[in-house]
């Protein structure tokens, strides 16, 4: 029998909040972070949830001696932080790191390479300073990163290579990923609607968020800002990632590849679609994304399971935006409530879907949550609270 595994603490920084715990109560109060920021010079302002570099700043030098990290590492060490604090790190314990461009931004007016440029040693730089005693390992495979790398800890802990792992993911917005995105004509020119007929176009995010993954029981007492329970864990009944090979931007319009992964994640997991209590849908805004998983969802009979989009309190938070919405959706469940796909009000996809309107009580214990992404990628995983 397969061993069991579990994620039982995690934390994010966010523009919403430093820690779970302020993150959830901006939610609650239906606050965004999403406002108009000018990015690149001598360009307008884009819409964008972006972190208050002063308040990071602070935060930053309250808990760290050491300056010599760029502004999205400083991100990465606060949010690990407090998981580092909690949960002893062996040579069994795997060190996970998710992101997109990392820190791209250090090509900028730069003639040479800086070292932690590269994805494999800015993720050593995290685990040397935390004491890592295995060798990072780096999952970067654009949007679906996070939800990736959630999988991975799950089947190298099966495996039996690791006890557990520490999973962190993050971006930053930067000149690079506004130009990248604005080549595609893909930033929308207001706060984005997913799903909505009037949708324009994404928002860019900016986020860092980590998970303590183990294949024990249960590990550790996670901190009250955490959860109101005094121990809680989520199962990972089941993942997947397939990818649809249908173009470098542009998924499948009949969403084969997000279809299949969800397909062998429910079937790993031993569950039929009426068993899933909530969809944490990927819902990025644009035409041919949220089309696809409409048709997807509609594929796998998951038309009618509530269902939302966090895009529109975060904006796409890249390499981070798997984990930071898995982290949002376990807050959910274990606060029996279902939060709103901000910013929706008139379905404008060709399959129907229970988008959820409005903030409401509901009794969550199976998860649904996916992604998808450039080069085809699609990823899923089903939790369980247990």
């Amino acid at each position: 029998m397969m061993k069991e595994v579990y994620i039982t603490d995690y934390n994010c920084v966010t523009p919403l909040g430093m820690n779970v715990a302020e993150n959830w109560s901006a939610l609650l109060q239906n606050q965004s972070g999403i406002v108009l920021h000018s990015i690149i010079e001598n360009q307008e302002a884009v819409y964008a949830s972006m972190m208050d570099t002063e308040k990071l700043e602070t935060a930053f030098s309250n808990n760290f001696s050491e300056l010599n990290f760029t502004r999205l590492e400083k991100m990465f060490l606060l949010c690990l932080k407090p998981l580092v604090e909690r949960h002893t790190i062996t040579h069994n314990t795997a060190f996970i790191l998710s992101t997109t461009k990392g820190n791209i931004s250090l090509l900028k007016n730069q003639s040479g390479l800086p070292e932690s440029v590269f994805l494999s040693a800015l993720a050593q730089k995290i685990a040397d300073f935390f004491g890592f005693k295995t060798k990072p390992i780096v999952v970067s495979n654009a949007c679906v990163s996070g939800v990736m790398a959630i999988g991975v800890a799950k089947n190298l802990i099966q495996s039996g290579n690791y006890n557990d792992a520490f999973v962190i993911a993050g971006d930053e917005i930067t000149e690079f990923v506004i130009s990248g995105f604005n080549s595609f004509q893909a930033i929308g020119p207001e706060p984005c609607q997913p799903y909505d007929k009037n949708r324009s176009g994404i928002n860019i995010g900016e986020a860092t968020a980590a998970a303590y993954i183990t294949g024990d029981q249960y590990t550790g007492q996670p901190d009250e800002a955490v959860s109101q329970n005094e121990k809680f864990r989520f199962k990972i009944l089941g993942d997947s990632a397939i990818n649809d090979a249908n173009h470098i931007s542009g998924p499948s319009r009949t969403g084969d590849g997000l279809y299949a992964s969800i397909k062998n994640a429910m079937t790993e997991a031993q569950l039929n679609a009426e068993e899933i209590d909530f969809v944490s849908a990927h819902g990025t805004a644009t035409i041919y994304n949220d089309e696809m998983e409409a048709i997807a969802f509609n594929r796998m009979e998951l038309q009618n399971i509530p269902l939302n989009s966090m895009k529109g309190f975060y904006g796409h938070c890249l390499g981070a935006s798997g984990l930071l919405e898995s982290i949002i959706s376990m807050e959910s469940a274990l606060h029996n409530t279902l939060l709103p796909s901000k910013n929706f009000k008139e379905t404008g996809v060709s399959q129907p879907l229970h988008i959820i309107k409005e903030q409401q009580p509901a009794e969550i214990k199976y998860i649904l949550k996916t992604a998808s992404g450039f080069g085809g990628c699609n990823a899923a995983i089903v939790l369980e609270k247990c």
